[in-house]
């Protein structure tokens, strides 16, 4: 059973990953309900979207988009190899953003680099979580250098603040002193401009956020470890035990021996995940 994670934005996680060898394989039309990147290692083929048809060759990328429906297939006369890569998550999005590929422009051309060895080191769904990590974490790399390649008109515009503030925030959570001036300080722009970018993007206020991330710690701490109340509050960055345990019944409904000990039993449920919000 996995620990709660309240409200975090999860991935883009690996669900697969392979490579197609020169064929005359062809695929749909149909939909598909994750994210499929590809990557056109030799030859030529077509991607077909809605009405339009998309050359795609040797060194370029095309995306597929989940729920969209496509037909792809290789040019009979020099028939492509590609290798690919399929991921969900709801932080997919906001990534994607950042690059310039869409329902309507799957494709992009050549890089200044080649992308098949990144490719190779990005492995379909693994057994271990040390190696669904290490998989996960070359996707993000990789996704890193598309965002680096070909920056959408959104990206080239703006930082990505809200980015920046809640990576800051999940770097410091468990230091007490935390506070959300630190924060604004961090991203360095002007205060309520911060504060309305975060609660469209996220939902939540920045202090809310905060707290969400030090739950999310600590249920999996409870869930993991043998650590007393005292030491997982300080861990998490409350040094105050009983004021912890009063943030923590208020998010999750249980105290936190509570919450171990029906975590241990299976009998854990949990109350929606907005109890950070602020």
């Amino acid at each position: 059973m996995n620990s709660m994670k309240y409200g975090l934005n999860e991935g883009p996680m690996v669900k697969g990953n392979g490579y197609k060898p020169p064929n005359l394989h062809r695929w749909g039309p149909g939909v598909r309900d994750v994210y499929a990147l590809h990557y056109i290692v030799s030859g030529r083929g077509y991607l077909k979207t809605g009405q339009a048809v998309h050359p795609v060759e040797t060194g370029e990328s095309f995306m597929i988009f989940p729920q969209t429906e496509v037909y792809y297939y290789p040019d009979p006369q020099d028939p492509w190899a590609y290798c690919w890569i399929e991921f969900s998550g709801a932080e997919t999005l906001r990534l994607l953003a950042m690059i310039h590929i869409s329902p309507d422009q799957p494709v992009v051309t050549a890089a200044p680099q080649d992308f098949r060895a990144m490719f190779d080191q990005v492995k379909g769904y693994q057994q271990e979580p040390y190696a669904r990590e290490r998989s996960d974490a070359a996707l993000h790399l990789l996704l890193s250098y598309y965002m680096e390649y070909y920056p959408s008109e959104q990206a080239s515009l703006k930082k990505d603040y809200v980015g920046s503030a809640k990576a800051y925030i999940e770097s410091n959570y468990w230091k007490s002193s935390l506070s959300v001036l630190d924060v604004v300080e961090y991203v360095s722009i002007e205060r309520s401009y911060l504060f309305r970018l975060f609660k469209k993007e996220t939902g939540t206020s920045i202090s809310g956020y905060l707290t969400t991330v030090r739950i999310r710690r600590a249920s999996e701490l409870l869930a993991e470890s043998r650590l007393s109340v005292k030491s997982l509050s300080y861990s998490v960055g409350y040094h105050d035990p009983l004021y912890f345990s009063k943030i923590f019944k208020k998010v999750t409904s249980y105290t936190p021996s509570q919450y171990r000990k029906v975590y241990r039993e299976g009998t854990l449920i949990l109350p929606p995940a907005d109890g950070g919000r602020g």
